[in-house]
């Protein structure tokens, strides 16, 4: 969904977002202070939550307690690297017979479902199926990690701090407009939630209440899923009936969701697959 915060490595788990500025954080001019002592610095980002609106249960709820989580910071530092597979050499580890015969049977069970999705939104089918497998298997795989430590541990370190405390305020949000509850803020490495891994400022940005029940569930609600990774891509430019390979102008809206173009080949060739 989205520009990835790792820009050269193609990851799965990462789904990559335009960052959308909070109210209260616009200038970010009274932004908490990375580094140093961890709980001060919770205790400032929470004022900060506090300042945009978000209720003072819900960041106690949220960040009560929480701590700093060095295994993220050490699978952030083994990221940074360029990544150096060729096209070939990775869609050769991502795209095998087994995912295509998965990918094909989601196809057809949820047939109906992609068609409306598709002439709402203008998305193909088999793109959307295509991202969906990739980022998860279809929700078999969304990460297992608390939202709010990955964030809060991100967004204290000091290589993106700003990045990622827009993120935290985000998923703040997202748990005070009651999408999902706390137990349910569970993800991957970089705060992403859901099944094709929205950060939480694209949660708020671009997901849709497509099964109606008056909340966007991108963990559970296939409706929401795959109609709010469809409007992902619409919302960005995706030229309905329009070619998506190398060179178009659909690959370079799926730039939004990945800025690899390796990656973005491999959703391709994915979707081409799966027409044949």
């Amino acid at each position: 969904m989205l520009k990835r915060f790792f820009a050269t490595v193609v990851c799965s788990g990462i789904i990559a977002s335009s960052v959308l500025l909070l109210p209260g954080s616009a200038t970010r001019a009274e932004a908490a202070q990375c580094g140093g002592d961890f709980s001060s610095f919770v205790a400032s980002i929470s004022r900060e939550a506090q300042a945009a609106g978000v209720s003072r249960a819900v960041i106690d709820q949220a960040l009560g307690g929480v701590t700093q989580d060095q295994a993220v910071l050490a699978f952030d530092r083994r990221q940074r690297g360029t990544f150096n597979k060729t096209f070939e050499q990775y869609v050769a580890t991502r795209v095998g017979a087994a995912r295509i015969k998965r990918a094909s049977a989601m196809l057809e069970r949820h047939a109906a479902l992609l068609s409306r999705i598709e002439q709402r939104f203008g998305v193909p089918p088999r793109i959307i199926v295509a991202i969906w497998t990739l980022e998860t298997d279809n929700g078999a795989d969304m990460g297992k990690l608390s939202v709010f430590r990955v964030l809060a541990t991100m967004a204290h370190d000091c290589r993106r701090t700003e990045l990622f405390q827009t993120e935290l305020l985000a998923a703040l949000k997202i748990l005070q407009r009651g999408d999902l509850q706390l137990g349910e803020m569970i993800g991957a490495y970089a705060g992403e939630i859901g099944q094709t891994q929205f950060l939480p400022s694209s949660y708020l940005k671009y997901g849709v209440d497509y099964d109606g029940n008056g909340r966007v569930d991108l963990r559970r609600s296939i409706p929401d899923v795959l109609a709010s990774t469809a409007n992902l891509l619409k919302t960005n430019g995706w030229k309905a009936g329009q070619p998506y390979g190398e060179g178009t102008a659909n690959f370079e809206v799926m730039r939004e969701w990945n800025r690899s173009s390796v990656y973005r080949k491999t959703i391709g060739y994915f979707a081409d697959r799966l027409a044949e």
